[in-house]
């Protein structure tokens, strides 16, 4: 498989030119989806609960995991070049149809179908480009790296809605700027991804085999679970935290999108190098030590300023995490499926939202959101405890490389 470098760029350029693309794309990419936080209120707002929100999350994320366990080798066979462009239409025609809704139905469900297959399409796209551009010794340190890009575009979106909530009092036009802004960025996210993957070639190998066929051989190990743990944070914060705002009466969300933000780009900037110092076994648990406390924290806040230290936490915890999770988990594939091996390893993200989007939703209506943080906190924890014994027995192969180097 060539897909990824083109004629004129050498492996050794690995912060050129596309690097600096794929940068720009990520961070129109999580502008959108930021914009996009505001889901939960939108499907309040059409006479929907908690409960109910988690149950469209769910579905959403269902669909994408079954896609990516049965068709996610088709990105090995076919090339970021051709998936990429149509994970970008799903994910803007589900934006599109989010704004036209005016009432619950099963259109709500297929458009979430459709967002959030295109959403974690994009990002698997992205992050099975850029590794193919560099080294397998520098995989964490580059994914880390793009990851940063995303968080200048949390701080723009989170605080963009902030700005639109506050100066727009109608409700429906509120959501109509918030995700009919999030559409226009899609397209021009894919005028970005067409001049990307331009001049890429890809040679198909051939017969590559299903992506649950490749899991069972490849097995990431336990891994997947810290995967999960991250799907399961990323739902309690990214979906409810807007309806836990909304319910004390706190406004402006931005707060804590904008220090988680900062938070993770400073620690993703001082820990780029741990993968090949400490091992990304402890990153592992540091991050997820970083996501129990913060998670912690969540269940006290009643002021906009006591999101910033749990927000500081969270970001921490996510810096460490989410290129950790990947090198390791797509790292166990060999490189001619390192593109389903990415999808799959992210799928587990995925697996994670499937499993706790509906639980938490439920805990919110039956206990309230103290319960909810309380809870994913002691997840988090617990992993935490296991993992500390994995990083004991095992250590990590990409820290051996270093210190023997």
């Amino acid at each position: 498989m060539t897909d990824g470098m083109s004629a004129d760029e050498p492996m050794s350029g690995v912060y050129g030119r596309t690097f600096w693309l794929a940068y720009l794309a990520n961070s129109a990419l999580i502008l959108a989806s930021s914009l996009t936080f505001r889901f939960a209120e939108l499907v309040h707002h059409l006479g929907g609960s908690e409960s109910t929100a988690g149950d469209i999350v769910a579905f959403g994320t269902a669909v994408a995991v079954v896609l990516r366990l049965s068709v996610s080798h088709v990105l090995d066979d076919y090339g970021t070049r051709r998936l990429w462009p149509a994970c970008t239409l799903l994910f803007i025609a589900g934006c599109v149809t989010f704004l036209v809704l005016t009432q619950l139905s099963w259109v709500m469900y297929a458009a979430r179908a459709a967002f959030f297959v295109g959403l974690t399409g994009m990002f698997a796209c992205s992050m099975t480009h850029i590794q193919n551009h560099v080294p397998p010794e520098r995989r964490t340190e580059i994914i880390g790296n793009l990851g940063s890009s995303g968080f200048v575009g949390m701080v723009l979106g989170s605080n963009l809605g902030d700005w639109i909530l506050g100066a727009v009092n109608d409700k429906r036009t509120q959501f109509v700027i918030l995700f009919g802004g999030a559409a226009v960025i899609g397209v021009a996210y894919l005028a970005i991804v067409i001049l990307l993957t331009r001049d890429q070639r890809h040679t198909r190998s051939g017969g590559t085999p299903p992506a649950y066929q490749q899991l069972f051989r490849f097995w990431p190990g336990t891994v997947v679970l810290v995967a999960m743990i991250m799907g399961m944070a990323v739902t309690a914060t990214q979906t409810f935290l807007t309806r836990y705002a909304t319910s004390h009466h706190i406004r402006e969300i931005g707060v804590f999108f904008t220090g988680y933000a900062i938070s993770a780009f400073m620690f993703r900037l001082l820990v780029q190098h741990w993968s090949r110092t400490l091992g990304r076994h402890w990153m592992l648990v540091s991050g997820l030590c970083g996501q129990a406390v913060g998670h912690a924290l969540l269940a006290f806040v009643s002021t906009s300023w006591q999101f910033i230290p749990a927000s500081i936490l969270c970001g921490f915890g996510h810096a460490l995490l989410f290129p950790a999770v990947v090198s390791l988990g797509s790292g166990a594939f060999p490189k001619e499926c390192r593109g389903a091996g990415t999808a799959i390893i992210l799928g587990f993200t995925d697996v994670g939202s499937l499993l706790f989007a509906p639980l938490l939703g439920r805990i919110i209506v039956q206990y309230g959101f103290m319960v909810m943080y309380l809870t994913t906190s002691g997840i988090a924890l617990t992993m935490m405890l296991i993992y500390i014994w994995i990083a004991r027995r095992y250590p990590d192969q990409e820290a051996d490389l270093s210190s023997r180097a």
